[in-house]
């Protein structure tokens, strides 16, 4: 692409910036994260999307997109940014519509060989125990009360029903659930769709995967994992289904009100926004807790049906946590900015966390090595686990990619791709799909991402984050 060499200034191998000046009101540089490969699939809009979050206010050293980016709603899908407190502002564009998308990866003690001649059991077993798909309504018929705990409490609420294990919140980001959660901020309409979606998987690129560790690139590393090669793991990628939506939609009306109140020129009316403080963004921050606590409570439950699955089809088996990661959310954390800490409201939209050993929210159990960051592949390709490096704080605010990252719209897909075709080809390859429809498989079929390896061999070649397992899929569960 002419235009992308011509306006971005390549830093390194894996660096190029969008310079201040690329789009008038930028107030820092922009930096996308890839290798000369992936540049050219960086579409020219994406770089729009970089240049203008730089025009925010309070954005602090630079607006970022990283090696999996697209266009996305305001932001670019694998965006970060990060604003300081007194002068910055909240955007729900930095945080998207399915708030806490996340991904939960279980490890098992069952080697592949034990498992592969019973997957289409299982598969079928799992589709039916977590309900996929849009509008699917779960098993659990949350009562009113139970939703406003799940808002309050994420994953903590989830153990205390019966889901899971209160082993399994030292396991996760925020241990489950965030601070700051305030219901009164949820529309009876969010509480409408959210109350019967609880323990559901969702469709688009949702998905429940077994698979098997294909390789491991850090022994020591793998070993604090719980993780080693031929070994069955579970990856489960969903987030706050229709209540995180409707929340979205609902405080976007409002913070479009609250740009013209407060006089913030906006080059996108997706950027919408508010200062800092202001009684809007003290509100959608509250939504938006509450949805990234539902999102882990369901990943939760849908984590519960999985064990007994496999506690029926395989007595005795066990699956353990080895972590769940967000990656559509805004944290408030501490970065150190030209020498000296800030407390700042980091926007992750499509960007998975990726702290080193120094920082102290990796808990306890990977204190030593770092977090680990989990990055799925599309159904036809691997998955990755990483471990994030102390690096990835200077770099980019502690910050990795999410995914692969879409080449192609659903729509162009589905023009292109036959749904049963895309089943036969993953079945060639020794991978069973289970999903909704066929148009789904075709929305989804591995041709429309990113080279997943090639994504993660920038951040690994950065070292934001080192790679540790790569697992390929056996059985995928989609809605």
């Amino acid at each position: 692409m002419d235009d992308i060499s011509k306006n971005l200034k390549k830093i390194d191998d894996n660096t190029y910036e969008v310079p201040i000046g690329y789009r008038p009101g930028m107030r820092v540089p922009g930096r996308i994260f890839v290798s000369s490969s992936l540049r050219e699939m960086v579409e020219p809009g994406t770089i729009d999307q970089v240049a203008n979050v730089a025009t925010l206010p309070g954005i602090v050293k630079y607006s970022m997109a990283m090696p999996d980016a697209h266009l996305g709603y305001g932001f670019p899908i694998g965006g970060v940014a990060a604003f300081r407190e007194e002068d910055g502002i909240i955007s729900p564009g930095g945080v998207g519509f399915d708030i806490n998308c996340g991904v939960r990866l279980l490890r098992s003690d069952l080697e592949a060989g034990a498992v592969q001649p019973r997957i289409n059991l299982l598969l079928d077993a799992l589709f039916q125990a977590v309900p996929s798909g849009l509008g699917a309504t779960g098993r659990l018929h949350a009562t009113d009360a139970q939703l406003t705990e799940a808002f309050l409490s994420g994953a903590k609420w989830a153990v205390e029903e019966g889901y899971g294990f209160e082993a399994d919140l030292t396991h996760c980001e925020e241990s489950g659930h965030m601070a700051g959660a305030d219901p009164a901020q949820v529309s009876v309409k969010a509480r409408k769709r959210g109350r019967p979606q609880l323990g559901t998987l969702g469709s688009g690129n949702h998905f429940l995967e077994i698979q098997r560790v294909e390789e491991i690139y850090d022994e020591a590393v793998a070993k604090k994992f719980g993780l080693f090669k031929g070994q069955i793991t579970i990856m489960i990628h969903c987030g706050s289904r229709g209540a995180g939506h409707q929340i979205c939609t609902d405080h976007l009306d409002v913070l479009s009100r609250a740009v013209k109140k407060y006089n913030i020129a906006i080059p996108d009316k997706q950027l919408a926004c508010a200062p800092l403080g202001s009684p809007e963004a003290n509100h959608y921050f509250g939504g938006m807790v509450c949805a990234a606590n539902y999102a882990w409570a369901n990943r939760h439950i849908i984590a519960h049906w999985t064990r007994e699955v496999f506690e029926k089809y395989l007595p005795g088996s066990k699956l353990d946590l080895v972590y769940d990661v967000a990656h559509n959310v805004a944290k408030i954390e501490e970065h150190e900015v030209d020498g000296k800490k800030e407390r700042l409201y980091v926007h992750r939209k499509g960007a998975t966390r990726a702290f080193g050993p120094s920082r102290r929210e990796v808990p306890d159990a990977y204190r030593a090595v770092g977090q680990p960051v989990i990055i799925p592949g599309s159904m036809g390709t691997s998955s990755f686990v990483l471990c994030g490096c102390d690096r990835s704080s200077e770099l980019t605010f502690g910050s990795a990619c999410h995914g692969a990252g879409r080449i192609m719209s659903r729509s162009q897909a589905i023009k292109q791709f036959k749904g049963t075709d895309v089943k036969s080809a993953l079945n060639m390859l020794g991978i069973v799909v289970k999903a909704t429809s066929p148009g789904m498989l075709a929305e989804e079929a591995p041709q429309v991402y990113k080279p997943s390896g090639d994504v993660v061999d920038v951040v690994h070649n950065l070292g934001i984050a080192t790679k540790v397992a790569r697992m390929v899929p056996l059985g995928v569960s989609k809605g």
